[in-house]
């Protein structure tokens, strides 16, 4: 009789004790919800945007009084030919990715004894083998080079490009002032570098 009752006892006490911890909330306040860290973590893998593979950037400078911007979009080498390859020579280039490279003027400039009034253009070139051809056009919001016509030129501009003993993984474009009245903007690539002089006019 008595290990009866001893049995009904420590049973009786089992189950008041696994009845306690199914009350139990979790820490959070939210009974069964666990850890949410993982959750998070894949929700902000899932909504993050990729890297652009030619992301935008800027270049500028005052040249004087004269305020000079360059906006563009930079591919990068990434392994492939460049010249003469990805992009062709004896073609009209945007001189970058995406939308045509545009330049702003805030006042007048001279280049190659050419005046430019202020404003934004659309700065295209054609690269060759040993010179290229630097273009500035009145239209400069465009796809490309989809809408380029060389009725809205306002320049065209024969260089010899420089060499580089290193090449330059993505697409840079620079200004510089010289001096007050003179700049100089330029952009390499690869193993090439193209330079022009800019005066205020």
């Amino acid at each position: 009789m008595k290990k009866a009752l001893m049995i009904l006892l420590i049973a009786g006490l089992s189950a008041c004790g696994s009845g306690g911890e199914q009350k139990t909330a979790t820490t959070d306040g939210q009974a069964g919800h666990g850890d949410h860290a993982g959750h998070t973590d894949s929700t902000a893998a899932a909504t993050r945007e990729a890297k652009p593979k030619s992301p935008k950037q800027m270049a500028m400078a005052n040249v004087g009084d004269n305020h000079i911007h360059i906006e563009y979009s930079a591919p990068s080498m990434r392994g492939r030919q460049i010249f003469g390859g990805l992009v062709a020579y004896d073609e009209v280039w945007v001189t970058g990715a995406h939308k045509a490279t545009n330049i702003s003027f805030k006042q007048d400039v001279l280049i190659n004894g050419t005046s430019i009034p202020a404003g934004k253009y659309g700065f295209f070139s054609i690269p060759g083998q040993d010179k290229w051809t630097l273009i500035l056009n009145k239209d400069w919001d465009m796809h490309l080079a989809d809408k380029y016509t060389q009725d809205n030129d306002l320049l065209r501009l024969e260089v010899y490009p420089q060499t580089l003993d290193t090449p330059v993984e993505m697409l840079s474009f620079s200004v510089t002032e010289k001096d007050s009245q003179t700049g100089t903007i330029s952009f390499s690539w690869d193993t090439i570098a193209v330079s022009f002089e800019v005066k205020n006019d």
